[in-house]
C-alpha cells in the first residue's frame, strides 16, 4: 500500500508541546497545511497554511492530492471534525489520522463527570434546539459553541425554557495556556468577556423534558387538527419499530408528528404533504424539538412525490391511503420495507382488510374513549375507531 498522502492531526490548546514527534514531523514535511485561522496560528504554518473556506468544503483539500498535505483539526478529529468528512471522499489507503483529547475529554476530566452519561453536541454551526430532546431535570451535556457571544445566548435559551437554575461551567481554551473555567447559573450569567474557543457543560435543572416513549402530548406539535393523536401515534411507532439510522416514509404527513418521534428515535423521516400550510407546519415542530437536521419535508402528491426518494426502511401511510398508492408501494419497496397504514373512512377499510387478506400481516382495530363530563356526572366519549394494517413487504 502506498504511503498516505494526508495526514489528520488533531491539536488542542497546548500548541506542538502537545504533539507527538510523528506529528510533528509530518508538519514538518508538510507541502500544504489546511486548518482553521487558529489552528494554523498554533503551529506557525508560515505560506503553506490554508484557511477552509467559508461556507466549509473539503474540496480545497481534495485538490491537493498527490501533495503531501496535512489538515489539522481540534482534539479528536472525528468528534464534530472535518475527519469523517474527508474520510468519505477518499480510499483509506490515502489517509491517516492522529487525535488528540476532545474537548468533551477535557471538559468531562476537570469536572470529574462520567462521559459516557453526558450529552455531547456541537453547537457551533447549530441551532439551540438540537439540545431540546437532551434536555431534563439532572441531565448534563457539553457544547461546543460558535464564539463568546453564543454563551450568553445559550444561558438566555435556557431561562427561556424553564432551566435557570441550571448550572454552567463556561469553558474556555482548554488544554492550554489560556484555559478558564467559570461557574455560574444560566439565570444569572452576566460575563461579557468570554473567548473562542469555548465550551460550555450544562449541569441541568428545570422540568422533566421529552419522554423517551413514543406517544408525546398532542400539544407540544404545531397543527391544525390533522394529527395521528397520542396513544393512536404510539401505537404506530411500535408497529413501525424505528431503529437507529434508519429512513422512514411518512405518506400523508399532517403535522409530521409520527415523523418527529421517529427522528428522537435516531432515525431519518421525509415527510410528504400536499398542502402546503402543513408542510410549513412540519418544518416548524422539526425545528422546535431539534430534528429538522434529521426530517425533510417534500411537499407534493404521492405517489408521483416518492420518485427518486431514498430506499426507506419503513412507510407510514396515515392519510390518503388509496389503492393506487398501495400498488405502488408495492412495486418499488425493497424486500423487508416495513409497512403501517391507518385508515379511518369505511373505504380506507375496506381497503386496507382486502390487503390484508391478500398479503397478509396483521389487522388491528382501535376503539378508545376518554372520560368526559355527562351531566352533573361522567361518562366515555368514544373517538373514531382507527383501523391500522402493518406488513413486511
Amino acid at each position: 500500500m502506498a504511503e498516505p498522502w494526508l495526514v489528520i492531526i488533531g491539536i488542542g490548546e497546548d500548541s506542538m508541546a502537545g504533539l507527538s514527534a510523528s506529528c510533528q514531523a509530518e508538519l514538518a514535511r508538510a507541502e500544504v497545511i489546511f486548518g482553521g485561522p487558529r489552528h494554523l496560528a498554533l503551529v506557525e504554518a508560515d505560506d503553506r497554511g490554508r484557511a477552509w473556506p467559508v461556507p466549509f468544503s473539503v474540496e480545497p483539500v481534495l485538490a491537493e492530492r498527490g501533495r503531501r498535505v496535512v489538515v489539522l483539526a481540534s482534539g479528536d478529529p472525528f468528534w464534530f471534525g472535518a475527519g469523517a468528512s474527508l474520510a468519505a471522499r477518499l480510499n483509506p489507503g490515502e489517509w491517516v489520522s492522529y487525535p488528540a483529547p476532545s474537548t468533551f475529554s477535557l471538559a468531562a476530566n476537570r469536572l470529574g463527570w462520567r462521559l459516557e452519561q453526558v450529552s455531547c453536541l456541537g453547537l457551533h454551526a447549530a441551532p439551540f434546539e438540537r439540545l431540546g430532546p437532551v434536555l431534563q431535570a439532572n441531565g448534563r451535556a457539553i457544547c461546543l459553541l460558535r464564539d463568546g457571544p453564543a454563551v450568553g445566548n445559550l444561558a438566555q435559551w435556557l431561562v427561556g425554557r424553564g432551566y435557570g437554575t441550571s448550572t454552567l461551567h463556561v469553558m474556555e481554551a482548554l488544554g492550554g495556556p489560556r484555559e478558564r473555567i467559570r461557574t455560574v447559573l444560566a439565570e444569572n450569567f452576566a460575563f461579557t468577556d468570554v473567548a473562542a474557543p469555548v465550551a460550555i457543560a450544562i449541569a441541568m435543572s428545570g422540568p422533566q423534558g421529552l419522554s423517551r416513549a413514543s406517544g408525546l402530548p398532542d400539544n407540544i406539535f404545531l397543527h391544525d387538527g390533522q394529527i395521528t393523536k397520542r396513544p393512536i401515534r404510539a401505537l404506530t411507532l411500535s408497529a413501525l419499530a424505528p431503529r437507529p439510522g434508519e429512513i422512514l416514509w411518512d405518506v400523508g404527513a399532517g403535522s409530521g408528528s409520527v415523523s418527529v418521534e421517529w427522528c428522537l428515535a435516531g432515525g431519518r423521516a421525509i415527510a410528504v404533504e400536499i398542502r402546503a400550510d402543513r408542510a410549513a407546519n412540519i418544518r416548524a415542530n422539526a425545528k422546535a424539538l431539534g430534528v429538522d437536521h434529521l426530517l425533510r419535508v417534500v411537499e407534493g402528491a404521492a405517489p408521483d412525490a416518492l420518485d427518486g426518494l431514498p430506499d426507506p426502511d419503513a412507510v407510514f401511510i396515515g392519510g390518503g391511503g388509496r389503492a393506487a398508492l398501495l400498488d405502488h408501494l408495492w412495486a418499488v419497496l425493497p424486500p423487508g420495507t416495513r409497512i403501517v397504514a391507518n385508515g379511518v373512512t369505511l373505504e380506507t377499510e375496506a381497503l386496507l382488510a382486502l390487503w390484508h387478506g391478500q398479503k397478509g400481516g396483521e389487522l388491528l382495530r382501535i376503539e378508545l374513549a376518554k372520560a368526559a363530563p355527562l351531566g352533573s356526572m361522567r361518562g366515555w366519549s368514544p373517538a373514531r375507531p382507527v383501523v391500522q394494517w402493518s406488513v413486511t413487504r
